[in-house]
């Protein structure tokens, strides 16, 4: 740590990660980079930055929960899946080169943007949830999936659990987001585990990070429930056009 302003980036940079992280995804496109910039190695960045998303999704459930949204005993089951699956990437995002991963985030950065611009259109309310008997099953096996990749790398998966979730077990976008925070808490544990196992986490700036993260997922887990549904479309539009344009400066 250089300095103040390192210390006031970190925590400025966690607030803004962890509420749009909270309402939407993508706040690891933000913050990931960032402590790549920092000078971290990409292996200690990936697991340092899961510091601030387990203290942010712990956050979150806890402003969902007090709002009384809440999606257990389903989110916990997928989760757990998740958590296999997340054990698995965060091994392969060890051993994997450095040049490679950036490279691999850079195209997995456009990737987010193609999938939100070109998504199927998401309901605004849903009759009845599909989240028990076949529908369940399905969706264990594609948490496990889904779980791999938040191992890996985590950036944007945000936005591929609220599609999943939306679409497929017809939930709607507040109870989307609350499931996606329980699912996120569980299998961020395993990968944080695997990283700091391996000796890739920097405590301090993770710490610091979090600090951030929390109070921006706090707000925004009882904000978005207040708003309702448009309010977080309208988060979601704004962080594909940052993210849309964040990868054509970089150019």
């Amino acid at each position: 740590m250089q300095n103040a302003y390192d210390i006031l980036l970190l925590i400025g940079a966690g607030v803004f990660a962890g509420f749009v992280n909270t309402i939407a995804g993508g706040g690891s496109l933000l913050t990931l980079p960032l402590l790549i910039f920092m000078g971290l190695p990409p292996a200690v960045a990936n697991g340092t930055n899961r510091i601030a998303i387990v203290v942010a999704t712990l956050s979150a459930n806890i402003g969902y929960a007090s709002k009384k949204v809440v999606t257990y005993p389903f989110s916990i089951y997928l989760g757990v899946s998740a958590l296999f699956g997340a054990i698995l990437g965060a091994r392969i995002a060890i051993e994997i080169d450095g040049a490679v991963f950036n490279r691999i985030l850079a195209i997995i950065m456009i990737m987010v943007v193609l999938i939100m611009v070109f998504k199927p259109k998401m309901a605004d309310h849903l009759s009845q949830e599909r989240t028990t008997g076949k529908h369940l099953v399905i969706s264990l096996v594609a948490f496990f999936f889904i779980g791999i990749y938040g191992g890996f790398i985590n950036a944007g998966i945000g936005f591929i659990i609220m599609l999943f979730l939306n679409i497929f077990n017809r939930m709607n976008l507040v109870r989307v987001n609350a499931a996606k925070v329980g699912v996120a808490f569980i299998y961020t544990i395993g990968a944080l585990t695997t990283f700091a196992l391996s000796g890739n986490v920097n405590w301090l700036y993770g710490l610091i990070l979090a600090i951030g993260t929390s109070v921006g997922a706090w707000t925004a887990s009882r904000f978005s429930v207040d708003r309702g549904e448009g309010f977080i479309k309208l988060v979601m539009i704004l962080m594909v056009v940052f993210m849309a344009l964040k990868l054509w400066l970089s150019q």
